[in-house]
């Protein structure tokens, strides 16, 4: 019984599958000559064999372009063609980027062995590979661009010469970084390396035309520039030429600084004495001169020389700037600069005299100075005429109030020193240093710092030998 029941369903079940198997044949007949009837049939015109195939070739370029625009935005579920053309959905592509394919540098037709392209040798900026050292090709003389001429070429660089702007605007930063820092060794250097071609008798008018505009510490730096020129960058008729220029263009130099004339004549006298101008270069201008200012500067000019002759130093004419002065000498000038203000009283004169010693941060001993002057004289005369110079340094910024206390500190830490050779000088200081704050000189804390000498109280005879409490 349990056979036949087996034998029953079996026979039921196989019956049904060759049902759906005729069924399933019938429908892709009946589909496939619908197919081929639209295939063969495009908005009612009828299709030959080779336009169709153009059709087809159509549709597959279409769904590969459409592939490759959407490969980057779904490359997790991205397209994938078939063998046939066909668009396959669902097929997993693995995610690709267009920066990647563009950086690397192997093939990419799918040959070789994955290396990369020319050896590493190829790409954009590669000029062969790293650690390839080229040899120098040898000329082939069979070559149509061949020229013999370039065998024995020989190439320099080329500096064009300067303009008159160019000129300008090139050597006065020169000559203005050297009056701060006064090697000349590196003015030398930066002229050798520019053409200065015509223009090169135009540089010792410009440095002294610089120069007389500033100050006597820069003259003085501007004598010693010409003088280390001369020789090495300059010769002497470019001395001579740049000279000339200046004794021209004088009426338009008084414009700026009236004493260019003096100026100019001193110069000159320092000149001759460094044998940077010949000795008959001033004889050369007698009787043929017309401008008053060119004899005013040659006459103090000829004077200079007759006075040199005589003993007096025209290298010293300028004077020194005052990091350059030895400390003796800058306090011998002091002294005398104090000396001349109490005789005269010129407060004017003496705070312009300061200024020309250029030495801002050794006013302390100028201070230091004139409190040992006040404690060594006589009356109060000098002791009322320093207090009115300071006042009028401290109001005028000449000294600031930081030089003001290191002089005071100094007299007080050499008052016991100073009270030997006089006797009333702790008195005298505590009086100036009281008259000093009240003139707003001084701070509440140098007046603070101000010593007094300790007053014994001895016994007398009549007190019985008890002191005194």
């Amino acid at each position: 019984m349990k056979i036949r029941k087996k034998n029953k369903y079996y026979r039921a079940a196989r019956a049904e599958d060759l049902s759906d198997s005729l069924v399933s044949e019938e429908e892709d007949n009946a589909g496939s000559v619908v197919n081929k009837n639209i295939k063969n049939e495009i908005n009612g015109n009828w299709l030959s064999s080779a336009s169709n195939s153009i059709h087809e070739a159509r549709l597959k370029a279409k769904a590969k372009r459409r592939l490759r625009k959407n490969s980057s935005r779904d490359s997790g579920r991205g397209d994938s063609l078939s063998d046939n053309g066909d668009v396959v959905r669902g097929t997993s592509v693995a995610p690709t980027s267009p920066k990647s394919k563009l950086l690397d540098r192997k093939s990419r037709l799918g040959k070789g062995r994955g290396l990369p392209k020319k050896g590493g040798a190829g790409g954009k900026g590669v000029w062969g590979r790293s650690g390839e050292v080229y040899e120098q090709q040898a000329v082939d003389q069979k070559d149509p661009n061949y020229d013999e001429a370039q065998e024995n070429c020989v190439y320099e660089t080329v500096v064009p010469p300067l303009d008159e702007r160019d000129f300008e605007n090139t050597v006065i930063p020169i000559v203005q970084e050297y009056f701060e820092h006064g090697d000349t060794n590196e003015v030398a250097e930066l002229l050798a390396e520019l053409n200065l071609g015509p223009m090169r008798s135009e540089v010792p008018s410009l440095a002294v035309s610089l120069a007389l505009e500033a100050k006597a510490s820069h003259r003085e730096l501007t004598s010693r520039l010409l003088a280390d020129l001369c020789g090495p960058v300059l010769s002497c008729s470019d001395m001579e030429n740049s000279f000339d220029k200046l004794l021209l263009e004088l009426p338009d130099l008084v414009l700026d600084t009236p004493g260019a004339p003096q100026l100019v004549g001193q110069f000159i006298a320092r000149a001759v004495s460094d044998h940077i101008l010949s000795k008959s270069y001033i004889e050369a201008y007698k009787g043929r001169v017309g401008c008053q200012y060119t004899r005013v500067s040659l006459d103090r000019a000829t004077v200079l020389l007759k006075m040199s002759m005589e003993g007096l130093r025209i290298d010293s004419k300028w004077g020194t700037g005052g990091g350059q002065r030895p400390v003796t000498q800058l306090i011998k000038e002091m002294n005398l600069l104090l000396k001349e203000y109490i005789l005269s009283g010129d407060s004017k004169e003496a705070e312009r005299c300061l200024r020309d010693l250029e030495v801002p941060h050794f006013y302390h001993e100028f201070v230091y100075e004139a409190i040992v002057m006040v404690l060594e004289s006589k009356g109060e005369k000098t002791l009322k005429m320093v207090l009115q110079l300071l006042e009028l340094l401290s109001v005028s910024s000449v000294i600031t109030l930081d030089q003001m206390r290191r002089g005071y500190e100094r007299v007080y830490m050499e008052i016991s020193e100073i009270n030997i050779d006089v006797p009333r000088a702790y008195f005298i200081l505590e009086q100036f240093v009281d008259q000093s704050f009240s003139m707003g000189i001084i701070d509440v804390k140098i007046r603070d710092l101000c010593p007094c000498r300790g007053r014994k109280r001895f016994v007398s005879e009549g007190d019985g030998g008890v002191v005194k409490v």
